[in-house]
């Protein structure tokens, strides 16, 4: 009998690297290669720089021994040589710190913008506003740790070999069994010691972001829910929680400073090794009278300088454990996934589901059962029912939040006005672009405008940059349903879905709100459901839905149709 093996969790831990660094080096690929290479150049410009002061300070005072030396030995170009790598050494270190900083903020802001997209998908979204937290940590701190990969660790590693390269050039020129050994040495030395850091350090600093993200959400949770936790006499549960949580953070963080003191111990030791191991190697060499005392202390001063970069590989080995629970957890969010619930459709039909049945997550009871339901162009249509009927359900369907388990959905282009205003603490302007990203100041106004919202706006000191609170504080319920009225009518798409849009508000608004809608509709397929008598009346159909399936059709004109237009709650 054959049996399937499941992949090695190395390999698995590869290809979860791979589908992050793939999009991380195709964003900025050039300006991440320069960073690296300036901050290889500037390692090298700085022991250049180190190791020609050496020989020139020793190579002078040699020479001011003897008369007919000291007038002979030439300062300028030496003298020059300095000026130039201390000039070089600057430059570069300014252009590493610019470059690599720039290209590392343009490619995390680019995987924020990948892994919201990914959040766009079916179900991914509901899934996600169970645990709301989690989205903001995913969008913050674990693309926030993905910076350690660049800028901590593969910059200091592409600067540590080439330090370790030059350093065993130029002892290969005193001795060429000392140059290729001192190279060896140092990278096995220094990587190894990183390699050995971030091994041990994984644990710790994977409970570390545990930590850190329980103490967040646990505050939140007692600052916002403060009420609701004294009547349910939890608070001082809550509050040995986040105390439980501050605990765990604090052992972590001890356990990585404990590391980090190690591992500066261990970098000090590997230094102090090398620079007794070239200080034999030269005197010997010296003894021999192989090499001069100048060129002794080149290599004595290189040496020094060599071992400095590989200590700089510490942070990135500390904090490797946290890059790698964040590779980890972006890495299934990075597959290039295009399926989506709605399709656009290549009939006639604005609309066309087949025998869908939709069933809520972790449930085995459908919602909606075997629905079959088409919309021509330009219709609008009604589904009225009792609540718990599946209207909004369906509506989720039909814009791609939910996948059904069954049957085909074809639509065109929509856009869905739920019952909840959704607005963002930003400004005016910015809750209205995000229907059209690129919309003009005018094009902004027009649809105020026609939403009934303009002069509101206008009377605002700041006007379209007017901040909202959080939930678009500072609105009333009309003004709030306006701008998404308006938000609605900025999206360019051919229909749309209405779920309850007037719910909540006064007669007079929300007769004013439903005129708008009639008029601004135009030839776009319009698909509303409610309970409402004043909103069912914008249709020229009504679909009945009891229990997930579809009762009945009516249309307009039918002694059927006003009936159960008569039978729907009125103002």
């Amino acid at each position: 009998m054959n049996t399937v093996r499941p992949a090695p969790a190395t390999s698995s831990h590869w290809r979860d690297l791979r589908l992050v660094l793939r999009p991380f080096l195709a964003e900025q690929p050039r300006p991440l290669l320069l960073g690296a290479l300036l901050a290889a150049l500037t390692v090298l410009t700085g022991m250049a720089l180190l190791g020609l002061s050496g020989w020139f300070i020793t190579a002078t005072a040699l020479a001011g021994l003897h008369a007919a030396t000291a007038f002979t030995f030439d300062v300028f170009m030496p003298s020059a040589g300095i000026r130039l790598l201390a000039l070089g050494r600057t430059a570069s270190r300014y252009g590493e710190r610019l470059v690599t900083h720039d290209a590392t903020f343009a490619v995390l802001a680019a995987l924020r913008v990948r892994l919201f997209r990914g959040w766009a998908r079916p179900e991914a979204a509901r899934a996600l506003l169970m645990r709301p937290a989690r989205l903001l940590f995913r969008l913050t701190s674990d693309i926030d740790a993905l910076e350690s990969l660049y800028l901590r660790l593969f910059v200091p590693a592409a600067a540590a070999l080439g330090a370790a390269v030059l350093a065993g050039v130029v002892l290969g020129f005193m001795h060429a069994g000392m140059g290729p050994a001192l190279a060896l040495w140092l990278v096995v030395a220094g990587w190894g010691i990183a390699w050995a850091v971030a091994k041990g350090a994984r644990r710790p600093a994977v409970q570390r972001a545990h930590a850190i993200e329980a103490l967040r959400a646990r505050a939140v949770d007692l600052v916002a829910g403060q009420t609701d936790l004294v009547m349910a006499g939890r608070l001082d549960a809550q509050r040995d929680a986040l105390m439980h949580a501050d605990a765990q953070l604090a052992k972590a963080d001890l356990a990585l400073n404990k590391l980090e003191a190690a591992a500066g111990f261990a970098y000090g030791s590997a230094g102090t090794l090398t620079l007794v191991g070239v200080l034999l190697a030269v005197g010997a060499l010296v003894g021999e009278g192989v090499i001069g005392a100048p060129a002794a202390a080149l290599a004595l001063l290189v040496a020094l300088t060599a071992s400095e970069p590989f200590a700089a590989l510490r942070r990135g080995a500390l904090d490797a454990g946290r890059t790698w629970l964040a590779v980890r957890r972006l890495a299934p969010r990075m597959r290039d996934e295009a399926d989506q619930a709605a399709r656009p459709t290549e009939s006639s039909s604005a609309l066309n589901l087949q025998g869908i049945t939709v069933a809520h997550s972790g449930s085995r009871t459908p919602v909606l059962s075997d629905l079959s339901l088409t919309l021509a162009p330009g219709e609008r249509v009604a589904l009225i029912g009792a609540s718990g009927a599946g209207k909004s359900t369906l509506l989720a369907a039909i814009a791609g939040e939910i996948t059904p388990q069954a049957g085909q959905v074809s639509a065109q282009p929509a856009c869905l006005l739920t019952q909840r205003t959704e607005l963002f603490q930003d400004s005016l302007r910015d809750n209205l672009r995000l229907a059209d990203p690129a919309a003009t100041d005018d094009q902004l106004h027009a649809v105020l405008q026609a939403a009934g919202l303009a002069s509101d706006v206008r009377a605002m000191p700041a006007g379209l940059a007017t901040r909202l609170g959080e939930g678009g504080l500072g609105l009333s319920g009309g003004q709030s349903r306006r701008l998404a009225l308006a938000r609605l009518l900025l999206r360019p798409v051919p229909l749309w879905l209405l779920d309850e849009p007037t719910e909540a508000l006064d007669a007079a608004t929300a007769h004013d709100v439903l005129q708008r809608l009639a008029q601004h509709a135009g030839t776009r397929t319009l698909l509303i459901a409610t309970h409402l008598r004043r909103e069912a009346a914008l249709a020229n159909r009504l679909v009945c839905m009891r229990q997930g399936r579809i009762v009945a059709d009516l249309r307009r004109g039918s002694p059927a149709f006003d009936a159960a237009l008569r039978s729907l709650r009125p103002d």
